[in-house]
Order: structure tokens, then C-alpha cells, then sequence
């Protein structure tokens, strides 16, 4: 299929297989619920009633006293006790198939491309790191926030999008999922579109 270049420069033929896949949301939703997951530090931790320091001592004997039998202050029920299901540092990751990933990245990029939501322009480069300059080149896309994903990392591109608030670049090699879905707007380089053609056609 061909796209119309969002700088007036002309066509780019790109692949269907990568930009008119079928809109498949079971899919993505598991592959971003799974990326949420993997970045989950999972370091929550709590201690159980023999982690608590103490409470080796039988506080009182066990008849006579009238009290209710007890073997250690650092029993739950107690003040200063440890936690009955006291949390663990644990794994949140998830699975993902690499066949699933890509399935995803491709339906994401068809549906942003449906939806008129990715542009593609044939260079997004600036001569020195001005927000200005930026500004005016997103005002001619007609877009103030979203994602730039260019084919290599470009620091005058990158300190310029710094002041953006909404305004976010990425190198094709390093966009996910997540950075998609939450996409107002997506602009792509040719080059980088090439690159994805590449890596998930």
C-alpha cells in the first residue's frame, strides 16, 4: 500500500503486512498488561511472625492464669506482631511470545494508520536543539502532543522535545507498546517505517 508523505515530498510504498493488519485488541491488551508487569519492581515485603524480632519467651504459663493462652508476643493478634500473610519480594513478569509482540506492535501500527493518527514524514531532523523550531515543525503537522519515532536517537531532536510537555521521541528500536496506545499522534520518519518493515514484517 502507498501512504501520502505528511511533508509534501511524495508516496511511500509500505508493507501490508506491517501497516493493514487486522485490529486484534485481546492481543494488545495481554502484550501491555504483560509490559506493565515486567516493570513492576515487585520488592514489597512484610515481616511474618517469625521474622518479627522477639517473642522467643513464652510470655505467661499456659493454665492457671486466667489469661488467654499464648505462646509468643510476636503472634498477630498482638501489638508489635507480625503479619498473618505477610507480603514477599516476588516476579510480576509475564510470557510473551516474540510471535505475540510483534502480532501487537503490527495492529497497533494499522489501527493508529486507520485511525489517521500516524503521520509519516520523510525526515524529522533539526540544525540546532530549539523547542521553537520544533514547535513550528508540529504546528505544521497540526499536532502539539505525541510520539516521534525517528531511526536513530537524535540529541538536537531529543533536548528540543525535552521542554514539550506532551511531546515524547523514541528510536524505532526502542518503541513499545505502551508508548502506542497512550500516542495521541504518532509521527514516523520513512526510514524508521522502512526499519519496522524490517524488523516485524
Amino acid at each position: 500500500m502507498k501512504v501520502k508523505l505528511h511533508d509534501n515530498t511524495g508516496m511511500l510504498e509500505i508493507a501490508d503486512s506491517l501497516f493493514a493488519a487486522k485490529f486484534n485488541e485481546p492481543l494488545i491488551h495481554q502484550v501491555v498488561t504483560a509490559y506493565l508487569s515486567g516493570q513492576r519492581a515487585g520488592t514489597k515485603a512484610q515481616k511474618n511472625r517469625s521474622d518479627a524480632r522477639g517473642g522467643g519467651a513464652k510470655p505467661w504459663r499456659q493454665k492457671g492464669t486466667g489469661r488467654a493462652r499464648a505462646g509468643t508476643i510476636r503472634s498477630p493478634i498482638w501489638v508489635g506482631g507480625g503479619r498473618t500473610f505477610a507480603a514477599r519480594p516476588r516476579d510480576h513478569s509475564q510470557k510473551v511470545n516474540r510471535k505475540m509482540y510483534r502480532g501487537a506492535l503490527r495492529s497497533l501500527l494499522s489501527e493508529l494508520l486507520r485511525q489517521e493518527r500516524l503521520l509519516i514524514t520523510n525526515e524529522l531532523t533539526l540544525e540546532a536543539p530549539k523547542t521553537k523550531a520544533l514547535k513550528a515543525r508540529l504546528d505544521e503537522f497540526g499536532i502539539d502532543r505525541g510520539l516521534l519515532v525517528v531511526e536513530a536517537f537524535d540529541r538536537n531532536l531529543w533536548l528540543a522535545a525535552r521542554n514539550l510537555p506532551h511531546v515524547f521521541v523514541a528510536a524505532v528500536a526502542a518503541i513499545d507498546p505502551v508508548s502506542l496506545v497512550a500516542a495521541d499522534r504518532v509521527v514516523m520518519t520513512a526510514a524508521a517505517a522502512k526499519i519496522l518493515e524490517e524488523r516485524l514484517g
